[in-house]
This record gives structure tokens, C-alpha cells and sequence, in this order.
């Protein structure tokens, strides 16, 4: 029987590892695993004591030994390496008075294939008080260790994806937003969308069934959180003001059944600052009945958001003075024209010795002088009106909804904010020339535009005559 055995069986004689132990109580040993960790080689020592009496076939086959004399004499070659580290424990058992011990270790074949073993041994009856007679029994794990290592490694490497990611990660549970949406369904709601405007709270309840499980590092870092339980503590502060708009209608897609998404959203980081968010969700196909397991990945894209509303804001406005620009102004002349409101009232400015200041005194101290108007016009002028700045010095304002005396009343405060801008800068003193005109519904605006210049361009001439004749008189 033990000879067929199919299992790997030793016979082995403890009674060298007995007698070891012995002198080592009589020399006051009391604590043996730190005795063994001040001198490696007393490790070495219990390992040589082991004497093999007798192993039966199998042992024979899975260690690759034509015989017993053969395997005991290349003992050297199974016993070795890290099958010494995992011995402390078998020892260990043995010196506290137990008759058996169960391990798992290391030996290696003869043609060197390493083995992973499940170790049995038990101290035959008899034998208790000098251990000459121990059965040993091994079971090749082999391929349970390694398949275990192989998971283990798929698990380190999916994590380290996971924790590494450039992207903030989430995984979540929506399993209790798929049971409140089967629940809406059961009352016989087929318009979902008119649902959630009726019943918005919904939305809120939803957002509050979400089980966070896990998050990245990236997602720490991109919403200012020292750690994983301050973000999930504070998950009110990130997730408010627009983010249910759009989580609304990331519900209405669930309703339909869309369980891949994405969507830019808004979140705000726990220092508050508005944080401009590329979504992108999706239900894990092995969770596709109960939503159970939901991966998102967030990627930061205020940065473009920021560089996007710029350029607009670039593409709209006169960099110089921070009004609309011409593309916007002709832009808006065309959009009045074909919707009102009426009647539509335009004034052309211009400004008035601007070149001369250019010429005298430099192009940057014209520049200070178009930021001047530029800001009285910002003042004057409130939405829906607009002015712009068309050219070097010339500049509009279109008036919806606005008659002559309407006009009118605009160019006053222009000229009354004109003349405090002057007090409050010392130096060059503006002085601009204004033409106004008013368009009824069905005018061609171009004309209108040209009787609003004619009036401008009269008053810049009757301005340097003025002057010319003031210089005269100087002269004279």
C-alpha cells in the first residue's frame, strides 16, 4: 500500500532534529524562531538532521529519480534554495510539543523543475518520544501555485492600470438606480423625460443611490482630495449646480437603454473651483442585468474649455478695447435687420486728433486714448444694445427697440461719461464726433448706416474748423 500509493510518501528518522532540539532546551533555548533568525546556519543544521528511510514509487516518478539510493544521495539538489524558509513553520510545530504539522513548500526535481508541495507529516504512534518514524505525505500544487500567482500577478497589473491611469476613474453600483427605474416602469410611465420634469426630485434620489466603490489616484488629484475617504465624505460638494442637468439625461439614456455614454459635464473640485469634465460611462457587460458594476473615466478639459471661450471671445471682441468687434457688429446689423426689435437706431463715433496724438506722441499713447473710449463706451452702452469698434478709431452702437430720441439720449451720456473720463485722466483730452439715424421695420440698414456716418463725418468737419479758426485767432 505504500509502495502504491498514489501520492507522494516518505518514511523519514526525526529523531537527529529531536536530539538537536534537546541540546538546544538544555543550552536555555525558549524562543526557537528568533534563535533561528540570529544564525542562518542553525536553519541549515535541522534541515541535515532529516534522515529518509524510505519513499515509494510515486516519489520516485514526480522527482525524477531511478531509484531510492539515487534520490537520497542528490537530497542536496531537492532540498534547497527557499524550501528553507518555508521549514520554520513544520519546526516550529514540532517544537511546541505538536505530533504533525501541515505546510506548503518548495523542493525541486532532479531535473530541476521546481515543485510547489502541500507538506502532511505525522509522527507515527510509537515513535512520540524520539521521532524515528515520521510519514510524510506530498501533493504536487504545482499548478494551483502558479495558477494562483498568474491571478495574482492579472490582479497587481489591472490595478496598477486602475491606480495609474492618466484619466480619472470611477467604479460604481448603480444597481439601486436600475431598481428605481424598473420601479417607474411597473407604475406604467412611458414618457420618461416629462417624468423627470414633473417629478425632479427623482433625479436627486438617483444621484443619492449611487454606491461609490472605488476611485483612482488621477481623481484624487484632479479634485483636490488627500485621500479616498475625504472625497467620498464630501461627493455633495463635487457633484452640484449643473451636474444635475446632466445627469438627468444621462438617466433618460439608461431609460433607453444606452448603457454606454459620454457627455461633458461639470463638477466642482473640493476647493471649488468649476472644473470642466469629458464623461464617459458605461454599464460592465457582465453586470448588464443589474447595473451592479459601472465604470467611468473623467478627463479634465477646462484647460480647452478655457482656450476655446477665449478664442471665441477673441473671435467677438476688439482685444484693444474689450468692445464687440467688426465681425460681431456686422454680424448683429444683419440679425437686427431681419428680426428687430424696431425701430433700430445706429450711432457712428469717431474720435476726434487721434492721429496727431499718434504722430506727436506715439502709437501707445493713441492706444491708452482708444482704452478710454473703449471704457466709457462699455459704461454707456448696456444689453441688449452694443458698441463696437469697427476700425482705428472709429466705433458704432446699435440700439434695438430704440427711436431718434432714444439715440439722442445715448450720445448725452456718452459725452457726460466722455467729459468725466477726461477729468479722472490727466493728460490728452478725447473729443469724438457723433451721427445717429433710425431705421423703421423693412429699411435698408446700409443707408442708414451711411446718413448715421454723413451726420458723424459734418461734425468732425465743423470740429477742425473750429479749431483752424481757433488757431488763427491764436496767431493773430
Amino acid at each position: 500500500m505504500f509502495n502504491l500509493a498514489p501520492v507522494s510518501l516518505w518514511m523519514e528518522d526525526y529523531s537527529g532534529l529531536k536530539q538537536l532540539f534537546d541540546q538546544w532546551r538544555a543550552d536555555g533555548v525558549t524562543d526557537l524562531l528568533a534563535f533561528l533568525q540570529e544564525d542562518p546556519q542553525r536553519l541549515q543544521r535541522c534541515s541535515q538532521s532529516y534522515k529518509v528511510v524510505q519513499v515509494n514509487q510515486y516519489t520516485l516518478d514526480l522527482f525524477k529519480a531511478a531509484d531510492q539510493q539515487t534520490l537520497q544521495s542528490r537530497l542536496h539538489e531537492v532540498f534547497r534554495g527557499d524550501m528553507l524558509d518555508s521549514i520554520v513553520a513544520e519546526l516550529l510545530a514540532l517544537w511546541e510539543g505538536q505530533q504533525g504539522f501541515e505546510t506548503r513548500s518548495v523542493n525541486y526535481a532532479l531535473d530541476g523543475r521546481r515543485l510547489d508541495v502541500q507538506v502532511r507529516a505525522r509522527v507515527l504512534p510509537g515513535y512520540e518520544d524520539s521521532w524515528s518514524r515520521v510519514l510524510v505525505s506530498l501533493e504536487d500544487v504545482t499548478t494551483e501555485v502558479r495558477g494562483t500567482e498568474q491571478l495574482q500577478r492579472s490582479e497587481r497589473y489591472t490595478r496598477d492600470l486602475f491606480e495609474h491611469s492618466p484619466v480619472s476613474l470611477w467604479v460604481e453600483d448603480f444597481s439601486e438606480v436600475k431598481r428605481l427605474l424598473d420601479e417607474v416602469r411597473t407604475r406604467g410611465i412611458r414618457d420618461f423625460r416629462t417624468f423627470l420634469k414633473v417629478h425632479p426630485e427623482f433625479v436627486t434620489r438617483c444621484m443619492q443611490e449611487i454606491r461609490v466603490i472605488d476611485v483612482n489616484r488621477r481623481t484624487l488629484e484632479m479634485f483636490g482630495a488627500s485621500g479616498k475617504p475625504e472625497l467620498l465624505q464630501t461627493l455633495s460638494r463635487v457633484f452640484r449646480g449643473e451636474m444635475y442637468e446632466s445627469f438627468a439625461e444621462q438617466l433618460q439614456d439608461l431609460w433607453e437603454g444606452k448603457l454606454v455614454q459620454q457627455r461633458e459635464v461639470v463638477n466642482y473640485a473640493l476647493s471649488g473651483d468649476v472644473l470642466h469634465i469629458h464623461l464617459e460611462f458605461a454599464v460592465m457587460s457582465s453586470h448588464a442585468e443589474n447595473w451592479g458594476l459601472v465604470l467611468l473615466s473623467l478627463v479634465d478639459i477646462t484647460a480647452r474649455k478655457k482656450a476655446e471661450a477665449y478664442l471665441e471671445y477673441l473671435g467677438k471682441h476688439d482685444v484693444l478695447t474689450q468692445l464687440r468687434n467688426r465681425a460681431f457688429y456686422m454680424e448683429e446689423l444683419n440679425r437686427l435687420s431681419r428680426k428687430g426689435p424696431w425701430p433700430l437706431s445706429v450711432i457712428a463715433i469717431d474720435m476726434n486728433g487721434l492721429k496727431t496724438v499718434n504722430d506727436e506722441h506715439g502709437h501707445a499713447a493713441g492706444d491708452a486714448m482708444l482704452r478710454r473710449v473703449g471704457e466709457v463706451l462699455a459704461k454707456a452702452v448696456d444689453a441688449p444694445a452694443c458698441a463696437a469698434r469697427i476700425g482705428g478709431d472709429e466705433f458704432m452702437v446699435l440700439l434695438p427697440a430704440t427711436d431718434e430720441r432714444g439715440a439722442q439720449a445715448m450720445q448725452e451720456r456718452i459725452l457726460s461719461l466722455l467729459e468725466l473720463n477726461n477729468q479722472f485722466y490727466p493728460g490728452h483730452t478725447i473729443q469724438v464726433s457723433m451721427g445717429s439715424a433710425c431705421a423703421q421695420e423693412g429699411a435698408f440698414m446700409e443707408a442708414v448706416v451711411h446718413r448715421a456716418d454723413q451726420e458723424m463725418y459734418a461734425q468732425k468737419s465743423r470740429f477742425y474748423q473750429a479749431r483752424e479758426q481757433d488757431r488763427r485767432s491764436d496767431a493773430a
